[in-house]
C-alpha cells in the first residue's frame, strides 16, 4: 500500500485546529492501515517525525429519508502526535 493510499484526508475541525498548537493532526486513513504504517505514511509524505498514534474505528450510522433507509460510510481517523522538534504540517497552519 502507497503512503498516498493511506492518508485519505485531514480533518479540519474546531477540536483538530486546537491540537494542532499541541503538534497533534487528525486525519482520515484507510480502514485497513496499522499505527505503523499511518505513521511512516506520514513521515514520508510530510517530511516530519512523528512520536505516537492513536486510531479509531468509527462504524456508519443508519440515517432516514423518508421511508428509505441507509448507511453512512463507516472510516478510520488518527490523531498523530509529532516530536517536539520536529516543524508543522503546512495544510493546519493558518
Amino acid at each position: 500500500m502507497l503512503s498516498y493510499d493511506i492518508i485519505k484526508r485531514p480533518v479540519i475541525s474546531e477540536r483538530s485546529m486546537e491540537q494542532a498548537s499541541e503538534k497533534k493532526y487528525t486525519f482520515i486513513v484507510d480502514k485497513k492501515a496499522n499505527k505503523s504504517q499511518v505513521k511512516r505514511a506520514i513521515e514520508e509524505i510530510f517530511e516530519v517525525k512523528v512520536e505516537k498514534v492513536n486510531t479509531m474505528n468509527y462504524d456508519g450510522k443508519e440515517k432516514r429519508v423518508g421511508r428509505n433507509v441507509g448507511k453512512t460510510a463507516s472510516f478510520k481517523k488518527a490523531i498523530v502526535k509529532l516530536t517536539a522538534d520536529s516543524k508543522d504540517i503546512e495544510i493546519f497552519g493558518a
